[in-house]
């Protein structure tokens, strides 16, 4: 794949902290390889600022492999930007042109608020997970070999395929409600496909309900676009298990 250099303007959220009135800022920044990730990108404006004495710009970054979902960011109007089943650090500058102007958003939520530019608050998915996403089956000692319970092929895909999820946000970030319910409902369905999770199943639903409501997210609508934006392709089916599960559990 040939690579070549191109020359691009940003448009940048800067917000000194959660209290603060942020604004966009604009940046020039030139000789970007196309071979090069979105986050390099940033190194390098970083770079040009530190150089220039001025303040780099905060974003969130971690395993950069597309595992962890702390990259996240809204480019051009789209979570993880300009490409499908993606996060942040796998999009590369290939995806853009000589000239294009880029803008850079946090993921706008009121549960997720600003802490500085580009990063927020996302522990109010920690909070959800903590109110039931878990099971309480001892692991230590006397651990059951796992072929002994019989599971259902389709049932066992389908938890894995739930278990995919990141909790990376663009789920609430490119809803137009700024709606939790495929995160939360790819974590009920991981559990409440497999015979681990059947215990507990009433209550956990009900507390990651409850606590996904507590935190403020809105409610969803089907407009689908949280499936299409996720980078790990989490089904709306997730969503219409959670409510099975959640009817099922306020009807005991």
């Amino acid at each position: 794949m040939s690579t070549k250099n191109i020359n691009i303007n940003l448009k940048i959220w800067r917000q000194k902290n959660a209290s603060s009135k942020g604004s966009m800022e604009t940046y020039k920044l030139d000789n970007v390889s196309t071979a090069s990730s979105f986050l390099e990108m940033l190194d390098q404006l970083n770079e040009q600022l530190i150089n220039e004495k001025k303040e780099p710009v905060a974003f969130d970054h971690d395993c950069r492999e597309g595992i962890c979902g702390m990259c996240s960011l809204y480019i051009n109007g789209r979570a993880h930007g300009p490409d499908t089943g993606i996060t942040t650090c796998q999009l590369h500058m290939r995806m853009f042109n000589d000239g294009d102007t880029i803008y850079i958003e946090p993921w706008r939520s009121k549960a997720f608020p600003v802490i500085k530019d580009l990063v927020v608050d996302r522990s109010a998915f920690d909070r959800i997970q903590q109110a039931g996403g878990f099971v309480s089956v001892n692991t230590s000692g006397n651990t059951i070999d796992a072929n002994s319970i019989p599971v259902p092929k389709d049932d066992a895909d389908k938890a894995f395929e739930a278990a995919a999820c990141i909790g990376c946000g663009a789920c609430v970030a490119t809803c137009k409600n700024g709606s939790a319910m495929l995160f939360v409902g790819a974590k009920v369905s991981q559990y409440a496909l497999l015979p681990q999770g059947k215990v507990e199943a009433t209550q956990r639903v009900l507390n990651m309900v409850r606590q996904m409501d507590e935190e403020g997210f809105g409610n969803c609508t089907n407009t689908g676009a949280c499936e299409i934006e996720c980078p790990k392709g989490i089904s709306l089916e997730n969503i219409a298990r959670m409510n099975r599960e959640y009817l099922k559990a306020s009807l005991k």
